[in-house]
């Protein structure tokens, strides 16, 4: 299976795919009504549970793509960092020197811990339509650095940026990274059609660290598993960096770019359409607006799309980030029907 299945209409123009970050989550009533008999620990870690969150957001609104309910923290956890969520993500230890992370020590091996997540992905792939995508996801190395120096991926994330230089960041990724490209392979085999790494702490960092440190690690990850899966495509969703970033990544393993709403998508797909599929990038927040609005804003980006001359061919039409919790659902409703009906190529 490709990355999409091309749907045309009656007039023979095909239309531009779409889901969104986090489609299944707080905002959607399905979501809510299962948290009121289990915490999101078990949502997460029970397959048939994960595949009916996941199945949510599919069947009231007809996404393109399915993406695994589970939660970028994991390999964490497995690692030995003690993860719990009241309500958010806490970790009992923090990799405070480098001697914490040569401390560290597996909960299970990667191939028994992962295991419910290759098992919700088969349940989602024999229920899914076959003309539906399934996403995997984990989180990217850099991202999980940060969560596993600071317990958090925001504010100045200093002890992360200094870790890069005293060698906390070398021995982090000789532990992550074999543990990371398990649970991306677990996926894979239970039947994912594309993997999702998601790096929100990327754009913190200054060029030269992005360039020296994270994109070595990143390429380490995305070209281990396209050798051993050449079929399953990687998709790689930074925030806040920028065009020089962008530039920068030159990844032949990387087969779609996820792009953030302050970055231009007309510019982003005009640059890099040639090289890969680019995912994005409305505002997160405009699906609060009042229906009338929000529908202008999506108008008014998918024609400026066409009035610069983009390749829609290859575009998939979504968030800059995933759904927040406070957004009517009746959007998310809605736009997906717009997009659906208008967005032509």
């Amino acid at each position: 299976m490709g990355l999409f299945t091309d749907r045309t209409d009656e007039f023979g123009k095909n239309t531009v795919p779409v889901w969104f970050m986090r489609q299944a989550g707080r905002y959607h009533d399905h979501y809510q009504n299962l948290k009121k008999s289990h915490d999101f620990m078990t949502l997460c870690k029970d397959p048939e549970l994960a595949k009916e969150v996941t199945m949510g957001p599919m069947e009231e609104f007809k996404f393109d793509a399915a993406i695994l309910f589970s939660d970028l923290l994991f390999p964490l956890e497995q690692l030995g960092l003690g993860l719990e969520y009241r309500p958010g993500p806490i970790l009992e230890k923090k990799l405070e020197t480098v001697q914490t992370v040569h401390d560290l020590k597996e909960v299970d091996s990667a191939a028994n811990f992962y295991d419910f997540q290759g098992k919700a992905c088969t349940l989602l792939r024999e229920t899914l339509a076959p003309n539906k995508t399934l996403l995997g996801f984990v989180g990217a190395p850099f991202t999980l650095y940060t969560y596993a120096v600071e317990g958090s991926h925001s504010g100045a994330l200093y002890q992360s940026k200094l870790g890069l230089y005293d060698g906390r960041w070398d021995a982090f990724l000789e532990k992550l990274i074999p543990n990371l490209l398990e649970e991306m392979r677990i996926q894979a085999k239970g039947g994912a059609d594309a993997m999702c790494l998601f790096d929100t702490a990327s754009g913190e960092l200054c060029f030269d660290d992005f360039k020296n440190f994270l994109l070595p690690a990143l390429k380490t990850v995305t070209s281990a598993f396209k050798k051993e899966f050449p079929d399953k495509k990687i998709i790689y969703y930074s925030k806040f960096t920028h065009m020089h970033y962008l530039r920068e990544i030159q990844d032949d393993n990387i087969d779609v770019l996820g792009v953030d709403w302050r970055m231009d998508l007309a510019s982003v797909l005009n640059e890099f359409s040639n090289d890969y599929y680019i995912q994005g990038n409305l505002e997160p927040a405009y699906l609060g607006l009042p229906w009338e609005t929000l529908e202008k804003k999506w108008m008014s980006l998918y024609q400026g799309l066409v009035s610069n001359n983009c390749d829609l061919s290859k575009w998939i039409c979504g968030l800059g980030h995933g759904c927040l919790r406070w957004i009517p659902q009746e959007n998310v409703k809605n736009s997906v029907e717009l997009i659906q009906r208008e967005f032509k190529y």
